[in-house]
């Protein structure tokens, strides 16, 4: 490989950054890292009507709670307007360009009468400066766009980095508008001028886009600037079979973040869906870029699988540090209006193994920090009249503990099985039902030590 790689990934502020730009922000960032190179954000924002600050402000919170830090950006289309149309004008005096007064209406009839003689709809290049050829007159009032001289013969072919070889005939694409009335270029003309200006040498993206590439090939040609080398990673598809995306299925990056995803998980498990490493399910974002080179990129469509992603999550929370998980788990419950203390370490540390997502840890960790219901249902079936003396003296017994840990507390549990003749699960799964609210948790005498003793005796006594 000769100079330096240069990757990008563009998205346009018209919604939130969902899972399939995610994944090809991930590829095209690992893609650079691997080879040494530069990865850039570029914001395409020439949709006016649709492009919003809120949009904008996602996608940059995405990238940076995923890790996918960028070299050069964020770079807006819309500031680059006197550059494209600097470009258009250089094209408009080579004759690679020209106007077209064609009205909607116009364009309409004309589409109208192909489809009557089972044609396919394309621009009909009345407009187009020939030699020898006449043009119509240029009506009065009619804004013009810019149209690009596409060549009329021969075949589009480009070596794929993820399909192999891809060829598309002149034939089947017209002659493109670039420039707009108002100005504003269309995006297969800027997204051109702006990977020549960047100098991108690698473009991952959707194969959404490969009718889009022959334009943007011979586009690249007539402006004599070097091609980038293209690979079009396949669509992921949601539980129906279709096609995630922001108008059908997709969420946000953002909600897996405040639905207690963690970004490393999410990272593995994006990378999952559409590459693979030998058999290697669980990888650092550090072992990816070293692996990533281009290839074993899928060219099948990938299955979101929710129960994957929660079980990938689930191993990346049993191995983080609770020190780490800690700060999490005391966001989720902020949200909640509850507010943490140095025992959610410890809380987390007992818990984590239970748990697919931060959110779930604090629903473990909320019991510490506010009040529990039992159901009617585990108090019926666990709070029974014969059991209730044996919580009475447990109660009275931690009471006189010194010294409160587990140790102490576990000592309390056996002289009260002991005294009562019971087994441990006769008394535990009330103590769970009364102090957690359920009858299912760790260790009973663990899950104590991390209360303090007075709101266990307190608990205790609502039996």
């Amino acid at each position: 490989m000769t100079g330096k790689v240069r990757t990008r990934i563009a998205p346009s502020p018209t919604g939130f950054l969902h899972l399939g730009t995610a994944r090809t922000a991930l590829y095209s960032w690992a893609y650079a890292r691997h080879h040494g190179g530069e990865f850039v954000l570029r914001i395409e924002d020439t949709d006016v009507a649709r492009s919003t600050q809120d949009s904008t402000d996602q996608i940059l919170a995405s990238m940076h709670w995923l890790g996918l830090d960028y070299d050069e950006g964020p770079i807006y289309q819309m500031q680059r307007l006197e550059r494209y149309r600097e470009v258009i004008a250089q094209m408009l005096a080579a004759g690679t360009a020209y106007h077209c007064y064609c009205t909607p209406a116009e364009l309409e009839e004309m589409r109208e009468a192909q489809r009557a003689r089972g044609e396919k709809t394309l621009y009909d290049r009345r407009w187009r400066p020939e030699p020898g050829k006449v043009l119509p007159p240029v009506p009065e009032g009619v804004p013009p766009v810019v149209r690009f001289c596409n060549p009329p013969e021969g075949d589009v072919t480009w070596n794929d980095l993820v399909k192999g070889e891809i060829t598309i005939n002149n034939r089947e694409i017209d002659d493109l508008i670039i420039l707009r009335p108002d100005g504003v270029p269309t995006y297969n003309f800027a997204v051109v001028v702006d990977d020549w200006d960047m100098n991108i040498t690698h473009v991952f993206r959707g194969d959404e886009h490969i009718n889009n590439t022959p334009w943007q090939i011979n586009i690249f040609r007539a402006l004599g600037a070097p091609l980038p080398q293209f690979g079009h990673v396949p669509v992921i598809l949601g539980d129906d079979g279709q096609k995630l995306s922001k108008r059908r299925g997709a969420v946000s990056v953002t909600a897996y973040e405040d639905n207690g995803y963690l970004p490393e998980a999410m990272l593995n498990y994006l990378a999952r869906l559409g590459w693979s490493h030998g058999d290697d399910e669980l990888f650092t974002s550090a072992q990816m870029v070293s692996w990533f080179d281009g290839s074993h990129l899928s060219k099948s469509p990938a299955q979101w699988d929710a129960a994957k992603l929660a079980w990938v999550n689930a191993q990346y929370i049993k191995a983080k540090a609770d020190a780490q998980l800690a700060p999490l788990v005391a966001a989720q419950l902020k949200k909640r209006g509850i507010e943490a203390d140095d025992r959610l370490v410890a809380i987390c540390a007992l818990f984590k193994d239970r748990c697919e997502t931060t959110v779930a840890l604090a629903d473990w960790a909320a019991a510490f920090y506010a009040d529990v219901s039992p159901s009617e249902a585990d108090r019926a079936q666990h709070l029974s009249d014969a059991v209730k003396p044996a919580i009475a003296t447990l109660a009275d017994k931690l009471a006189t503990l010194s010294t409160w840990d587990k140790a102490a507390i576990a000592a309390a549990i056996k002289e009260t099985l002991a005294a009562h003749s019971l087994k441990m699960p006769a008394l535990a799964m009330p103590v769970r039902v009364l102090v957690m609210g359920t009858p299912q948790t760790p260790s009973v005498d663990a899950v104590l030590a991390i209360f303090s003793k007075e709101k266990v005796i307190e608990r205790l006594k609502e039996a």
